[in-house]
């Protein structure tokens, strides 16, 4: 998938969902789409560190000369230019990390945002934060008390997978509907009483770089 897709549409399609969620309903949901939850750096050396090692093979072993002196600095490039291709290719960074890694990334982000965006400071407690990481290919949600109590606990489970399974396939129109179909589900058990305050913005954070 390509990270051009959540361009300003998707976040306008994004920002109607949330507003059709927060009429019909008491929660204050929060979409968030990031490039990426790390910074891979290890990733990049490692990449760097394959193509030199196989330059270095190739020069050793080839039947074309090379001048001594010119060795270092042609492994030293081949590092600097594996290192730069990886960072800038999710595929790449994925493959050389390992799922647990990604998972943690894409978890502390989501836990990190629900406090910097002020999910948690909701008057009701009725914050709900949808958390999207396009590079770990990662959906997290984050619900405060307000959305738990509220929701029977199967059912929320049940549309929380649901949801998390955007992650694997993250095209925006794929995100719309999962948001939507939780939407129906938050409007069956905190339906909106007219007394709950737009306390948080309803366009999504669109972060891709």
């Amino acid at each position: 998938m390509s990270r051009i897709k959540f361009d300003q549409a998707a976040g306008e399609a994004l920002a109607q969902a949330v507003r059709d969620i927060e009429k019909d309903s008491d929660a204050e949901i929060v979409i968030v789409v990031r490039g990426r939850s790390g910074t891979y750096r290890h990733a990049d050396y490692l990449c760097g560190a394959i193509v030199a090692f196989a330059g270095l093979v190739f020069v050793l072993l080839s039947p074309f000369e090379f001048h001594t002196y010119w060795v270092p600095i042609d492994v030293l490039a081949l590092f600097i230019a594996g290192a730069f291709v990886s960072s800038r290719t999710d595929f790449i960074r994925r493959t050389l990390t390992s799922k647990d890694f990604r998972a943690k990334a894409a978890r502390t982000g989501a836990a990190a945002m629900f406090y910097e965006a002020g999910i948690a400071n909701t008057s009701a407690e009725n914050g709900l934060l949808i958390y999207l990481s396009l590079l770990e290919r990662r959906l997290e949600v984050i619900a405060d008390r307000g959305i738990l109590k509220a929701v029977p606990a199967l059912k929320w489970n049940n549309s929380v997978f649901e949801l998390k399974r955007v992650g694997r396939n993250p095209a925006p129109e794929n995100l719309v509907k999962a948001v939507r179909d939780i939407g129906f589900l938050l409007a069956e058990h905190m339906p909106a009483t007219g007394e709950n305050p737009n306390e948080l913005p309803d366009g999504p954070r669109i972060e891709l770089k």
